[in-house]
């Protein structure tokens, strides 16, 4: 298990990385949506997560992507992208399906990376 741990004055919080779907930021917050529906909020801005996954968990945390201003993916759960419809589907293929909203330029820089990663 590969445990990442928000700390805070009043809060801890601990997730397995690998359960986590998505990161969605709303201004000086980012909410953490979990395989199992869970939401768990963040005092840190987007950009500050971006960071902290990177220089806390290095190549553990490689599966998450930034993708346009609002979102920060787990590209393992990748199951549908729809450019025409700005439409990314997140799911596990059994136990739940997200639809997260994303711009059309976004998106076509995710289906890419997708395509050069299956290579």
């Amino acid at each position: 298990m590969n445990l990442i741990i928000f700390n805070s004055r009043d809060q801890l919080l601990r997730i397995d990385m690998n359960e986590i779907v998505y990161f969605e930021g709303d201004g000086n917050l980012t909410y953490i949506v979990t395989s199992n529906k869970m939401k768990g909020t963040v005092s840190m801005n987007l950009g500050k997560m971006e960071e902290f996954l990177a220089t806390q968990y290095g190549k553990k945390a490689s599966f998450f992507m930034r993708v346009g201003k609002k979102f920060i993916i787990n590209m393992n759960y990748i199951y549908l992208i729809n450019v025409a419809k700005q439409n990314l589907v997140l799911s596990d293929y059994r136990n739940f399906s997200f639809q997260v909203p994303i711009s059309k330029e976004a998106l076509k820089k995710v289906k890419e990376l997708v395509l050069i990663n299956k290579k």
